[in-house]
């Protein structure tokens, strides 16, 4: 039996152990896992490109367990009042081929993404940030907010989105949540006063939410939502000025900001390398740093480990019966007769 957590089972996991603590927790298995970054298998994921969206398949295995992914991104999807991102995951005992556990990861990449985000922010945003600029409030933009509250100490957000509805729901759900909500009627004013900067919108285009009048010494940057080719949402000037810290380089330099400036690529740090003691983080107060964000599959297993890790612990996790049980391994037709 391959144990299973549903959508139903994340949102009891959620609502039982709590959003924040689960995100601090999560942000500390993705280190964990950044931290062992060379044992990984590693490559960029393998995209089916459509002129509505992308379906991306995102593998990993460390020798001991398997990890895939599958994911959509769709903005029109909303149109039809479908989600831009659905996703599916499972971890796989390397030693047998069995599939152990089967996951929603619509949920847990916005939370997942989130915490790669706040870790990020731990090793090269300044230690005394507590004013963030929130551009784009969809589907990631609470999960985004409580993860540099819980990991980051952020105290206040300053949010924008062009779309009022998307506000107006930003603001309720965070009502209660002890974050200081100021709304703004631009980016640019969002971005006055702020220590940190998150872009995350869904538009599949290339266009220039933070501009360098935006940007300030000291400023960092969480890019997150240029995740495909020919999608940005940062000045390619901006990038000029700013030191650059990805995931995975070979995969961000197709689908991330540095995109639009191949030859900055040349000077950038994998987060990895940081969180390993390998390279520095944030050297200076008046630094201006820039995560350039698409999402790796290492953030996924590292996921995967934890939900179920977790599951297991509170026990009541639901079964699928999706590997036949046989008296006689050669005899598989037996099942049948």
């Amino acid at each position: 039996m391959v144990m299973v957590v549903d959508v139903p089972g994340m949102v009891r996991l959620l609502k039982g152990h709590g959003v924040e603590r689960f995100l601090a927790e999560l942000t500390d298995y993705i280190s964990a896992d950044f931290a062992r970054w060379p044992s990984f298998e590693k490559s960029p994921r393998a995209a089916s490109h459509s002129k509505v969206g992308v379906i991306e398949l995102m593998p990993t295995s460390d020798g001991e367990l398997y990890g895939f992914k599958y994911v959509n991104g769709h903005p029109i999807n909303t149109r039809s009042g479908k989600l831009t991102v659905t996703a599916f995951g499972v971890l796989a005992d390397v030693a047998t081929g069995y599939p152990l556990f089967v996951c929603e990861m619509t949920l847990l990449t916005a939370l997942r993404t989130a915490a790669t985000s706040a870790l990020a922010a731990r090793h090269v945003a300044r230690p005394d940030s507590t004013v963030m600029a929130l551009i784009g409030t969809g589907a990631q933009a609470e999960f985004q907010a409580l993860a540099f509250k819980a990991v980051n100490g952020v105290k206040r957000i300053r949010y924008y989105d062009i779309d009022a509805g998307a506000m107006a729901k930003f603001a309720r759900n965070l009502a209660g949540s002890g974050l200081v909500l100021e709304a703004a009627g631009s980016a640019a004013e969002a971005a006055e006063g702020a220590d940190i900067i998150t872009t995350a919108t869904a538009a599949k285009t290339r266009i220039e939410l933070v501009t360098e009048a935006m940007v300030r010494p000291g400023m960092h940057l969480n890019a997150i939502g240029g995740d495909c080719p020919g999608k940005t949402e940062v000045a390619a000037g901006v990038l000029d000025h700013a030191r650059i810290f990805v995931e995975y380089t070979p995969q961000t330099l197709i689908e991330g900001e540095i995109q639009a400036r191949p030859g900055t690529a040349e000077g950038v740090t994998e987060l990895w390398e940081v969180i390993a003691g390998l390279k520095p983080g944030r050297q200076s107060a008046t630094e201006i740093t820039l995560f350039d964000s698409v999402g790796f599959a290492i953030e996924d297993f590292a996921a995967l480990r934890y939900v179920h890790d977790l599951a297991a612990g509170r026990g009541g996790a639901a079964e699928l019966a999706l590997v036949p049980t046989v008296s006689d391994p050669k005899d598989l037709y037996g099942l049948l007769v």
